[in-house]
C-alpha cells in the first residue's frame, strides 16, 4: 500500500474508532442531553440541509457567514500585508509604533464584537469589523518579520545597480516576504471564521453563530456539534484552496528535500 494511502487509512480508523466509541458511551454510560452523540449530530445535519433550520435555509445561514469571513479575511490580510511591510523596512516608524502595536494585539479581541455590534449594528459590517481585527494581527506579525528577514546584501546590491525603493520593494523585500505571508494566511482564514461566527454569536438574524446561539438557548448539544461541524469543513476547504494557490503562486520556490535524503 503506497504511503499516503496508508496514512489516510490510519487516519480513517482513528475517526471511526473515536464516533464508535462516543455513540457507545452516549447511549450507556453518559446523558446524551448534554453531549450528544454521532447518529443526533448526523440527524440534526440531515434535518439542516434537507428541511432548512429554525431561520431558513441552511444555505442561506452559511452564504452570510462565508460573506463576512471572506470580506474580513480580505480585508484583514491586505491591511496586515502592507503595514507589516512598510513598517518591517522602516525601523524608526516600527519602533514609534511598537508599545501601540503590542497594546492593540493585547486587546480581547474577541470581545469587540460586542463593540462593534454597538458601533455598527447587527448587519454585515459589525460581523466583518470582528473577523478583520482576527485576521489582521495574525498576518501582521509574520509579514513584519518576513520583511525584516531579508537579504540585506540583495538590498543593497540592488541598490547599486540603481533600483529604486519602489523596485526593491516589488522585486526582493514582497518576494523573500511570501513565504511568511502565506504561512499566515493558512490560519487567517480560520480566525476570519471564528470573527464572523462570534460576532453574530454575539447578535445577528442569520449565520452560523445564529445556530449555535440558537442550539445553546434550547440545550440542543447536536446543533452546536452540527454548526461547528460544519464551520470546520469550510475551514478545510478554504485551507485547501489557499495551499493550491500558494503551491501556483510560489512555483519558483525549490523543492524541499527530506531530512532522511543523503547525497550520493
Amino acid at each position: 500500500m503506497p504511503a499516503k494511502a496508508r496514512l489516510w487509512s490510519v487516519r480513517l480508523v482513528l475517526v471511526v474508532i473515536w464516533l464508535v466509541s462516543w455513540e457507545i458511551t452516549a447511549t450507556h454510560w453518559i446523558d446524551p442531553f448534554f453531549y450528544s452523540k454521532p447518529s443526533a449530530i448526523w440527524h440534526r445535519l440531515v434535518g439542516w440541509f434537507t428541511e432548512g433550520t429554525a431561520f431558513g435555509s441552511i444555505w442561506t445561514q452559511l452564504a452570510v457567514t462565508l460573506e463576512e469571513a471572506v470580506l474580513g479575511f480580505l480585508v484583514g490580510s491586505l491591511a496586515g500585508v502592507v503595514l507589516g511591510i512598510l513598517l518591517g523596512r522602516a525601523r524608526f516608524v516600527a519602533e514609534v509604533a511598537a508599545p501601540f502595536i503590542k497594546a492593540a494585539n493585547a486587546v480581547p479581541r474577541i470581545v469587540l464584537a460586542s463593540l462593534f455590534i454597538i458601533w455598527f449594528g447587527l448587519g454585515l459590517t459589525s460581523k466583518v469589523a470582528t473577523a478583520v481585527v482576527l485576521v489582521f494581527f495574525a498576518v501582521f506579525f509574520n509579514a513584519f518579520q518576513g520583511a525584516r528577514e531579508v537579504d540585506r546584501s540583495l538590498v543593497d546590491n540592488a541598490r547599486v545597480l540603481g533600483a529604486s525603493r519602489v523596485q526593491v520593494l516589488t522585486s526582493i523585500i514582497v518576494p523573500s516576504a511570501t513565504s511568511w505571508i502565506f504561512a499566515s494566511l493558512h490560519a487567517a482564514f480560520g480566525f476570519a471564521l471564528i470573527g464572523a461566527v462570534v460576532g453574530e454569536y454575539a447578535g445577528a438574524d442569520k449565520g452560523l453563530g445564529l445556530l449555535i446561539s440558537n442550539a445553546q438557548g434550547t440545550f440542543d448539544a447536536a446543533g452546536i456539534y452540527a454548526a461547528m461541524l460544519v464551520v470546520t469543513v469550510v475551514a478545510l476547504l478554504a485551507e485547501w484552496l489557499i495551499t493550491l494557490f500558494e503551491n501556483r503562486l510560489l512555483r519558483w520556490r525549490p523543492p524541499v528535500r527530506n531530512e532522511g535524503t543523503t547525497n550520493a
